[in-house]
């Protein structure tokens, strides 16, 4: 028994990957990569087209961009909401799979990008932050609104899944009816993320780096009198153009603080009034493992600690499968029963 009665888990056997798939760095690079999308459409090649896309109403002016898909499987068991990571989008990889396995499963599906992500940078003319909850719950209300479904759960993928436990915390205060939320490999403590991105191997602060400064880069190409973010991207490092745009686009004043505002460490996620699952891997390469340690859960919050998986993946084999596939349809089908 853990902390409060939590239902801890430290799986040695479930996901048991061999040979190079041990590796932390092979599976977090092929969670998200181009061979793994390439699989995803050669599984699910009709999901693109059973999509229709939804730009939602968030609130306060705000518009998002989501991806509707219905299933033709009975009974409909409920609507699925999807949250990419950060840099990522409604065809990421592990969320079109995601999105193709629940599909099939009887869930309604709605991808969700967040602002500023996919080709979404016109939406909206302040660019994204982290700490933009009000806007994901205004678009799962939207969501709620206009489908009106049996049941309803929300499932993501590293920030993605911060967002979701967030989300749970915070939507059902707004009218939100949520029913369950599923979180993979979610930032808990962002300041130790960062400390842990870099101290990580150089490739994956490069990558984040290289990400968001092609997405500034968008950003003021179509607001050009409202940005020129050129005289901070000569040798940014993670923190300090994080810092800098904090300073300068958010109410937040300073990194610490804003780090701080999408936090979930410690006890913030006590208040939560649905069952959550939180699952990561010991061997992520971006998010410590000892900050899940120090979780202090409700009782109907499971924390699985992977043994292997790196960050989101948790690949069994070289057809780009995921043992979290199964993990997310059997547990999103319990909660729906």
């Amino acid at each position: 028994m853990s902390r409060h009665g939590r239902r801890e888990r430290i799986d040695h056997a479930l996901f048991r990957p061999r040979g190079p798939l041990l590796n932390p760095h092979v599976q977090s690079l092929l969670a998200s990569s181009g061979l793994r999308r390439f699989s995803a459409n050669l599984r699910f090649p009709r999901l693109h087209e059973r999509s229709r896309e939804l730009i939602l109403d968030c609130g306060e002016g705000v518009r998002l961009q989501a991806f509707h898909s219905t299933t033709t499987a009975a009974p409909v068991r409920g609507l699925a909401l999807l949250l990419h990571g950060w840099e990522g989008s409604v065809n990421s990889s592990y969320l079109l799979v995601t999105a193709g396995r629940l599909l099939a499963a009887g869930f309604d599906v709605v991808r969700l990008n967040f602002r500023d992500h996919g080709d979404t940078h016109h939406l909206n003319p302040e660019l994204f932050h982290s700490c933009r909850l009000d806007e994901v719950i205004g678009a799962a209300l939207a969501v709620q609104q206009q489908f009106r479904p049996r049941r309803m759960v929300v499932a993501g993928f590293s920030l993605g899944g911060n967002f979701a436990l967030r989300v749970a915390l915070r939507g059902p205060a707004r009218g939100l009816q949520l029913d369950y939320a599923l979180a993979v490999c979610p930032p808990i403590d962002p300041a130790e993320s960062l400390r842990q991105i870099e101290r990580a191997p150089f490739v994956y602060e490069r990558y984040f780096i290289n990400k968001w400064t092609a997405s500034l880069a968008r950003k003021q190409a179509l607001f050009p009198d409202r940005y020129d973010f050129r005289p901070w991207l000569a040798d940014a490092s993670l923190r300090s153009l994080t810092a800098r745009l904090v300073e300068e686009y958010t109410d937040y004043g300073q990194l610490e603080r804003y780090l701080d505002g999408y936090s979930i460490a410690g006890s913030r996620l006590r208040e939560l009034s649905l069952p959550a699952t939180i699952l990561t891997a010991a061997d992520d390469p971006v998010i410590p493992i000892g900050d899940y340690h120090t979780l202090d859960l409700t009782a109907d919050t499971e924390l699985i600690l992977s043994e292997r998986g790196g960050h989101c993946g948790f690949i069994e084999d070289w057809r780009l499968r995921s043992w979290v596939e199964d993990l997310i349809v059997e547990r999103l089908l319990r909660a729906v029963e």
